[in-house]
């Protein structure tokens, strides 16, 4: 499987030594680009290629002494995007190098960042959903209290209806039943008045015949 060949820069000597030396590169300059004091151009020559004719080699000492005064970097691969060792690499100015770095590291924030907005979205998702649940299930509950907070009032005032109003029909009957029986022996009294009255006159009567 074909894999994302990636480019890497740096400074360092041993690196840069290492990594031409694993793939049986020289440094070199290129002829006829210097002058008094000057190597010229700065190059690294692979065997089999052909810079052979255009391409002096040089030591590292040399070499390297130029590419610290010139302020140069190395743009290198490892690997090919085969998974092949890749012999690809370029000399640039190490101020093109760092605005390459910083690149890279806005690429990679940018990259990142998607992932953990989604990241971000499910989780609000997720609480929204379990909030909402919640919100449901308390309404759930009250509903269900408040219906049997109003059942229970309910019988609750049937029942003390239904207690106040026995004693008042019992008391009122008794009332009544208290004066009928008051007025039935008023009236028995008076009778009996009466009649006394009327057998006191009688008797008054025959005596004065």
């Amino acid at each position: 499987m074909a894999t994302r060949a990636e480019a890497h820069t740096t400074t360092d000597h041993d690196e840069i030594r290492r990594w031409a030396e694993a793939r049986g590169a020289r440094p070199s300059c290129v002829r006829g680009t210097g002058g008094e004091g000057d190597i010229g151009m700065l190059r690294l020559d692979f065997p089999g290629y052909s810079g052979e004719t255009s391409l002096e080699e040089i030591g590292w000492d040399d070499w390297f002494d130029k590419f610290d005064e010139r302020g140069l970097a190395l743009l290198f691969q490892e690997t090919t995007a085969g998974g092949e060792v890749s012999n690809f690499n370029k000399i640039i100015a190490r101020e093109t190098a760092q605005a390459r770095a910083q690149g890279q590291r806005k690429a990679s924030r940018r990259t990142a960042r998607p992932a953990a907005k989604r990241t971000t979205t499910a989780r609000s998702k997720a609480s929204r959903t379990a909030t909402g649940a919640r919100g449901r299930s308390t309404k759930s509950v009250r509903g269900k209290t408040a219906s049997t907070r109003r059942k229970t009032t309910s019988r609750a005032k049937t029942t003390s209806r239904a207690k106040t109003t026995a004693p008042r029909g019992k008391s009122t009957h008794g009332a009544i039943a208290a004066r009928s029986t008051k007025r039935a022996a008023g009236k028995r009294v008076v009778g009996k008045k009466t009649s006394a009255r009327s057998t006191s006159r009688a008797s008054t009567r025959r005596r004065a015949a």
